[in-house]
């Protein structure tokens, strides 16, 4: 299955794929799978991303599997859950934020470094072929779909933020581990939660802002939350790892010619493909901030540099903690920086 690289392609693909499936002759279902998430149904991932692998593999199938789609955490649970939701089965396929369990899954976090990766899709590349070479042991318990990244993480504030020294004090939604110590690292106070919660907190006062990609921000209403959004040029402040996953028993338990399906649709692939489209979707949420009138303020160049320094410590930690842990961070952060940058030569 071929997860075209433009939003044009990806959207027509999907019609075309749709439109194909509802013309074909009814076939019984042999298998229906659930399909959780935490987002709402209309948000970007959900949308030109889950739904997009979802239609492709009932395509696929001939119709013999179904993909029941379940957003909002309808099936239980909360969002830190449903990793373990697929491996024991409670649902059949998530999507999650990793850094939703601190720490459990740590050779994830060297993409989550701050100021590490420039591009989702590069990032996306090295993060399934790391994966292949060296994290399956942490998941040794799901079989994995996808791997990806987001693209630049921005703050999104009710002041100004245009140095670290006006972070001072902010109490802002931090999503992973090493997030909550890059604002513990530049002044702000961090308060970690899921990102469906974050509307709700600022609106009430509990926090004064977010930090998240563009992208997700209209889904949760942010723009009309807050007035003031900082974005940083070059490497990104910082992303999150987010996982496709199904429960290992489900999948050992189709027929041969459904596990191809699932392995069509799985892997370097459609990683690449989540995490550039996740990324293309940066722009719609910007124009809306702009269209709103709202501040929005960029850490050029020439800025990052202060931001960098005082960001570097965490990269000290995180090298100190792989190695309590029996792994190689630095051998990490230069293989993933050696494949990022493999990606950028060759597209």
């Amino acid at each position: 299955m071929t997860y075209r690289r433009t939003l044009l392609g990806l959207m027509g693909g999907a019609l075309v794929g749709a439109a194909s499936f509802g013309a074909a002759p009814a076939l019984a279902q042999d298998v229906t799978l659930r399909l959780h998430h935490f987002l709402s149904a209309q948000a970007n991932v959900p949308t030109h991303i889950l739904d997009v692998w979802a239609d492709n593999v009932e395509a696929a199938s001939d119709g013999r599997i179904k993909v029941d789609r379940f957003p909002s955490m309808q099936l239980g649970g909360t969002p830190g859950e449903l990793y373990d939701q697929a491996a024991s089965g409670t649902a059949d396929v998530i999507w999650t934020v990793v850094g939703l369990t601190p720490g459990r899954f740590p050779s994830t976090e060297v993409f989550e470094l701050p100021f590490m990766v420039s591009d989702a899709r590069a990032a996306s590349y090295a993060y399934w072929k790391m994966y292949e070479e060296a994290m399956q042991e942490e998941f040794s318990d799901v079989k994995m779909i996808g791997t990806w990244v987001h693209g630049p993480g921005v703050i999104h504030s009710a002041d100004p933020v245009e140095q670290p020294s006006d972070l001072a004090g902010m109490k802002l939604r931090g999503p992973s581990r090493l997030t909550v110590q890059l604002l513990e690292s530049l002044g702000a106070t961090p308060v970690g939660m899921p990102i469906a919660q974050s509307p709700e907190a600022i609106s009430k006062g509990v926090i004064d802002g977010a930090v998240m990609p563009w992208e997700v921000a209209p889904s949760l209403r942010i723009p009309e939350l807050v007035e003031n959004h900082t974005e940083f040029e070059g490497n990104m402040l910082y992303t999150v790892t987010f996982v496709l996953a199904m429960n290992q028993a489900r999948y050992d338990g189709l027929p041969d010619d459904l596990k191809a399906v699932i392995d069509d649709n799985s892997g370097l692939e459609f990683s690449v493909f989540a995490g550039g489209t996740q990324q293309d979707y940066d722009a719609p949420g910007r124009e809306m901030a702009e269209e709103m009138g709202n501040n929005i303020i960029t850490i050029g160049a020439d800025a990052v540099s202060n931001w960098v320094d005082l960001s570097a410590p965490i990269y000290e930690r995180w090298i100190a903690d792989m190695a309590e842990r029996g792994k190689d961070g630095q051998a990490m952060i230069d293989r993933a920086r050696e494949l990022m940058a493999e990606y950028a030569a060759t597209n």
